[in-house]
């Protein structure tokens, strides 16, 4: 994928085929930041419009702001509404004041970090509860205890709606970089590397946005609650920006990719995973107050896992004082974003074909997992073509377009597809309606942005370019107004019949069409051979 993991596969025939696919896995990959793991045998209304942006015009200098505010004034949106009118959500805080457990088994390449990225908790927590000396140490089918509810509860505070969060139709006609120079701050004159490219600081925002299909408005009011880097030109944090720094990666697309995997733990532990506590950094376990919104709860877990948070500093964070009012500040109330329902309450999967040729046979190497990193729904799947060489290799094979429409990304290993439908045709943004990440496509022949597409049309090579692959192929992933769509979810990836089931471990999955079953496997065997 274009972030993160290994694919996972239970049927192991023989030690020799596993030692092979060790070595030669043809599928995403995901480095996980805490620890490593030694093997052995998770109807939409018309958005108001994004505010026109200008420097404070008015008589005299700009009013006095807080710190970490903007210098200029921009013109916002007001609100009149009530936050999110949502009804109450399951909460999973124990009434007794006692601490329930449930278990969880362990899959290949898992570890201390992804299980506590999982359930919300920590790498210590886990060590406690199940006695372990040694995180580094797990093995395929250990099983651990998981905590599963707190003590108390979290904030009630409704920092942001939904549709903030996400990547969608609120953010459309939104530039980063427009935003940016209205304070000409830090973040205009940085610069960084990323997959052997240099970017700006705004347009490594863009990618993270584009990437986890984060909002950029909230990507930018992080970066300047913790850093100031929007509105300040001195006296910023320049390294560990946002404040994680166990992952000894103190540049900007790191931190900011932490973030944005942090704020879709949240968002879509919450929605797609039932996931109800959190933990903080000191570690406090709380449960998500009942009556906040999937969105507030995105940013409550991201705010819990800065290296200094404290339940104190966390409190302060998650109130109206805290991270809302720097949101506040640059864009106005978040909530006069607002679009509800993000989908409606009949959503369908438009119809899709494979993504290669009819003649051809390509083979099921990864189920449902991350859209982008873990975080993210587990909305995609993985496919290769045949091939006799392992690993990363130039491949002739085309990765075509599964249904017509626009292209609206094709940078960074990325081709991303606006679909065009009859009853919403496509508008160039892939945040309004159904869209399709096409992810590792080579820079070679890759399509052009702005291209219309026809189901079938040749979009590229699969390849390992874009994120983090050790084998070359093709990540497919879909979003519905900016929301990852979860493959295994109540709209399941379905082409040509082909239809997606998830297990309990990321990457482990089956196609069924029809009474034919397919599992995904780092191999090409006729149990994960896809034909049309």
């Amino acid at each position: 994928m274009g972030g993160m993991a290994t694919v996972r596969n239970t049927r192991i025939k023989s030690s020799l085929s596993f030692l092979l696919l060790l070595l030669f896995l043809i599928a995403c990959e995901r480095p996980d930041p805490e620890t490593a793991v030694f093997v052995t045998p998770g109807q939409t209304n018309i958005p108001p419009p994004t505010p026109v942006l200008t420097p404070f015009s008015g008589g005299g200098a700009p009013p006095p702001t807080p710190e970490h505010s903007p210098a200029v004034a921009v013109a916002k949106p007001t609100y009149l509404g009530t936050p999110t009118p949502d009804p109450p959500h399951e909460t999973a805080v124990s009434s007794d004041g006692s601490s329930t457990t449930t278990t969880h088994i362990v899959g290949v390449g898992e570890t201390l970090g992804y299980i506590s990225q999982l359930y919300g908790t920590t790498i210590e927590q886990l060590l406690n509860i199940n006695q372990l000396d040694n995180g580094n140490l797990l093995y395929v089918g250990q099983t651990l205890l998981v905590p599963t509810s707190a003590t108390q509860a979290g904030s009630d505070f409704k920092i942001i709606p939904d549709s903030e969060l996400v990547y969608g139709p609120a953010a459309a006609g939104f530039d980063v970089r427009q935003f940016a120079e209205l304070f000409n701050g830090y973040l205009l004159n940085y610069e960084e590397m990323v997959e052997n490219q240099l970017l700006a600081g705004p347009e490594i925002v863009a990618l993270v946005a584009q990437r986890y299909s984060v909002n950029p408005r909230l990507l930018l009011a992080a970066l300047e609650y913790r850093a100031g880097w929007i509105t300040r030109q001195t006296g910023v944090v320049e390294q560990f920006p946002l404040g994680y720094r166990a992952s000894n990666q103190p540049d900007l697309y790191e931190q900011l990719s932490w973030a944005a995997n942090e704020l879709n733990w949240g968002f879509y532990g919450r929605i797609e995973g039932g996931l109800n506590t959190f933990t903080i950094t000191d570690g406090t376990r709380l449960g998500y107050a009942a009556t906040i919104n999937h969105g507030t709860a995105g940013v409550q877990r991201w705010l819990s896992a800065h290296d200094d948070a404290t339940y104190a500093t966390w409190q302060q964070d998650v109130g109206p004082n805290g991270f809302w009012a720097t949101y506040n500040q640059l864009f106005g109330n978040p909530f006069a974003y607002t679009v509800d329902p993000l989908w409606p309450a009949d959503l369908r999967q438009p119809n899709l074909q494979l993504p290669w040729s009819n003649e051809e046979t390509w083979y099921f190497t990864g189920g449902p997992h991350g859209g982008w990193a873990a975080g993210s729904a587990w909305a995609a799947l993985d496919f290769a073509p045949f091939s006799e060489i392992f690993g990363c290799y130039a491949s002739d094979a085309w990765v075509t377009s599964m249904a017509d429409g626009v292209v609206t990304r094709s940078d960074f290993g990325a081709v991303v597809v606006d679909l065009d439908l009859p009853d919403q045709p496509a508008d160039g943004f892939a945040g309004t309606g159904w869209a399709i990440t096409y992810m590792h496509l080579e820079t070679r022949d890759r399509i052009a942005v702005g291209t219309p597409v026809q189901m079938g049309d040749r979009l590229g090579h699969p390849s390992c370019e874009g994120g983090f692959s050790n084998g070359t192929h093709v990540h497919l992933a879909r979003t519905y107004n900016g929301r990852w769509v979860a493959a295994d979810g109540e709209v399941p990836f379905k082409m040509a019949g082909w239809i997606s089931q998830g297990f309990s471990s990321e990457y482990d999955g089956i196609l069924i069409r029809d009474n034919i079953t397919k599992e995904a496997c780092e191999c090409w065997e006729e149990i994960n051979a896809i034909a049309p």
